[in-house]
């Protein structure tokens, strides 16, 4: 009798197959003696569309709704149905006695798991593969320790449940919108609220009155004293106060009353999650959350040098403290070996500021496996991230960043200064950063030695002057941030909601958010200024006709306390969903009795070639483009594309125009252009030409035969003897 493992993607599962020895080939599968690994890709089941409860429904229309299965139906999504019907087969071999869920370990991976287990129809015992890297030792360490699949039921329940939930609420208000206005208007409870959340920041820029304020400066021998009032105020509004005390001071001594000195230390930023490791691509290198999410994914699935991504911890859990040297040396890239080197050196041992059992629920933060990193194989953006992870590892294994602290404090004659200084005793953990402009980074100025009751002439004294500033647009980056914690935006200041979208962890999953602000685009509700972020007429409009609560955080928070409650077993998944129901009901109500109307602002009086309706002129997330007004019509023509092709003079991403022979790319700087003749024929002559990737091709590939030949090396066995012994 042999087990059924199944993975969540076929490079996963040909590890797995490779480390339980899995070599024969089926359809679908590998096989070895005790073990046979099949794989999903991704969801190959999915909740059913609304026509398969009813042809009715294949025709939108207000009268039908609200749609409310009273038992939500499963089907084969049809793209990937073959390699269900593989995996069923297996499953349903007779000589396989239990199966392995070996899918991600995470709230979806379950997910992915069980529905196909449903949808086969499968009764066997089941147990379950929960690990955080997919190096060769840590499978073999996951099916040393293999668990009870029941103790992550309820985790299951809770995915069902959001996933039913989000389609009654989603399917019935999307298509009651579309239906009520004759205009593709998609809503949902976490994809509105952050629409909400930028129209919000926009509105708050729209208001926003700059002030001028004024504050008060005294140079003694180059040190910068800054003057403050009795409420520790450094600034006032009162243009005519600053500038009659100046007055009043000129040509008088500074005495010093005061002199601390604190020696202070500071430790290193904590691991990345998901969340902040998006943030930092999106704010160094421009990355979306979604490209960093995909490069991640290859990081640990394809090279399984860093752990797994889907992560909202920043700690780790004491078990991985005996494994921190073993990463250490498999990070030795050269980039970092002198630091890498002396921590090889020196006990590691479990400290607070980055080990905190508490602080992990399913998966530690995101840090290098103890698989052996080779660079050469990575692309340009796979290096960026992987060195973002191993920077932020080794800054948290260094010592704290050390610095004396100096306030000075003084008067002249009875108005009050103060002067700070910073003196740096030890780099620390900023010794990996040394080349780095970090966040916290400010201009500290150097103080002399100086005693109290000591006097100094004045140089000069400066009225300084400043404006208020409105907040800034949204970027790809602090959206993220705002979707963690949207408190700040909620209409409402109620305090246990609060606390619960803090405890749930915001709007979305650090898994969903990068496809949230992506539908977003796609859907032409929000669009992109350079790296800003602005709600379009038609997001505006949606947020006017969509259901208020429906557009707050708090309807998410109220859903997440829920569903955190059902996956920890403390609720029953149908109770939720019979208040899920009753709130679509209202929705549709809501919606239906509606007076708001929508108006295309955006209307050309171009027709469309397939139906003969306008076409409307939208800015996507890379470009512009006509996409017809007829909902029923999926029409799209392009205006223009902003592309990957890089202009030779200025280097900008150029734009493509035009269509078919004459499609063009410009350089929107400097002017460059280039007709697609002459660039397919540029590209044809560098195919000749061994690129960038034509070499880390080629390193993977050299990588791949060395470790082939090791284990077709007839002493592969006694290596494999050596470590079960």
């Amino acid at each position: 009798m042999k087990t059924l493992v199944l993975a969540e993607k076929p490079s996963v599962a040909r590890d797995i197959a490779r480390v339980l020895h899995c070599s024969k080939k089926l359809n679908g599968a590998l096989e070895g003696n005790q073990y046979i690994v099949t794989w999903a890709l991704g969801h190959l089941v999915t909740l059913a569309d609304p026509e398969v409860y009813d042809k009715k429904y294949k025709v939108w229309d207000m009268q039908d709704l609200p749609m409310l299965p009273q038992h939500m139906k499963l089907v084969v999504i049809p793209q990937t149905s073959k390699q269900f019907n593989a995996v069923k087969a297996q499953m349903t071999r007779s000589d396989v006695k239990d199966i392995v869920i070996a899918t991600d370990a995470g709230r979806e991976g379950e997910l992915v798991a069980r529905l196909i287990i449903l949808k086969s129809g499968i009764k066997k015992p089941l147990k379950r593969l929960w690990i955080s890297s997919v190096t060769d030792k840590a499978i073999k360490d996951g099916f040393a320790h293999l668990k009870d699949a029941k103790a992550y039921e309820p985790l299951f329940h809770s995915a069902v449940a959001r996933s039913e939930a989000d389609w009654l609420v989603g399917i019935n208000a999307t298509r009651a919108l579309t239906c009520k206005h004759n205009a593709q208007l998609s809503c949902g409870r976490v994809q509105t609220p952050t629409l909400a959340m930028i129209a919000f920041r926009e509105e708050q820029i729209k208001q926003f009155k700059p002030q001028s304020f004024y504050g008060l400066q005294a140079v003694t021998n180059h040190i910068k004293w800054t003057w403050r009032n009795a409420k520790n105020e450094t600034s006032s509004f009162n243009q005519e106060k600053l500038q009659s005390l100046k007055q009043n001071l000129e040509n008088q001594p500074l005495k010093v009353k005061e002199v601390q000195r604190k020696i202070k230390k500071s430790y290193a930023p904590l691991l990345y999650d998901l969340t902040e490791l998006q943030r930092d691509a999106n704010r160094l290198y421009g990355y979306s959350a979604k490209e960093t999410l995909n490069i991640m994914q290859s990081l640990y699935e394809t090279h399984k040098v860093l752990t797994y991504p889907r992560t909202d911890s920043r700690y780790l859990t004491d078990d991985i403290v005996p494994t921190l040297k073993e990463r250490l040396q498999a990070s030795l890239i050269g980039d970092y070996d002198d630091i890498i080197t002396s921590l090889l050196k020196t006990p590691l041992k479990k400290q607070a500021h980055f080990v905190n059992n508490a602080k992990v629920s399913d998966h530690h933060a995101i840090i290098p496996t103890e698989q052996p990193a080779y660079p050469e194989t990575f692309s340009e953006r796979e290096k960026k991230i992987y060195h973002l992870v191993l920077k932020r590892f080794l800054a948290v294994l260094l010592p704290a960043y050390q610095y004396e602290d100096m306030t000075l404090y003084a008067t002249i004659q009875n108005e009050s200064f103060i002067a700070k200084g910073r003196v740096q005793l030890d780099l620390g953990w900023k010794k990996v950063y040394q080349n780095d402009v970090l966040d916290e980074d400010e201009e500290i100025q150097s103080l002399p030695d100086i005693s109290t009751q000591q006097s100094l002439s004045v140089d000069r004294l400066v009225l300084t002057e400043g404006k208020t500033k409105a907040p800034a647009y949204f970027t790809e980056a602090t959206l993220l941030s705002a979707m963690e914690n949207p408190v700040a935006f909620m209409q409402s200041h109620n305090q246990k909601l609060n606390q619960t979208l803090k405890e749930t962890g915001g709007l979305g999953t650090v898994a969903t958010r990068a496809d949230i602000i992506e539908k977003l685009f796609n859907t032409f509700l929000i669009e992109k200024y350079q790296q800003e972020i602005h709600v379009s007429a038609k997001g505006k409009q949606l947020l006017n006709l969509a259901p208020k609560d429906l557009c707050s955080p708090e309807l998410t928070a109220r859903w997440e306390l829920e569903l955190s409650k059902i996956a920890k077993g403390q609720l029953h998944s149908q109770k939720f969903l019979k208040e899920i129901k009753s709130y679509t009901q209202k929705i549709i109500t809501e919606i239906n009795s509606s007076e708001t109307k929508f108006k295309h602002d955006n209307l050309t009086r171009k027709k469309c070639p397939k139906c003969d309706a306008f076409l409307l002129e939208v800015n996507g997330k890379k470009g512009k483009m006509l996409v017809c007004s007829n909902r029923e019509c999926h029409y799209k023509e392009k205006i223009f594309l902003i592309t990957n092709a890089r202009c030779p003079n200025c280097h900008q991403k150029l734009e493509l125009v035009g269509k078919d022979d004459k499609q063009m790319f410009i350089c929107k700087k400097c002017g460059y252009r280039q007709g697609m003749t002459a660039f397919k024929k540029e590209r044809e002559e560098r195919k000749n030409t061994a690129g960038k990737n034509d070499v880390r091709k080629y390193m993977q590939k050299q990588k791949q035969e060395a470790k082939s030949q090791i284990e077709d090396s007839p002493f592969a066995a006694l290596l494999d003897l050596k470590d079960k012994i």
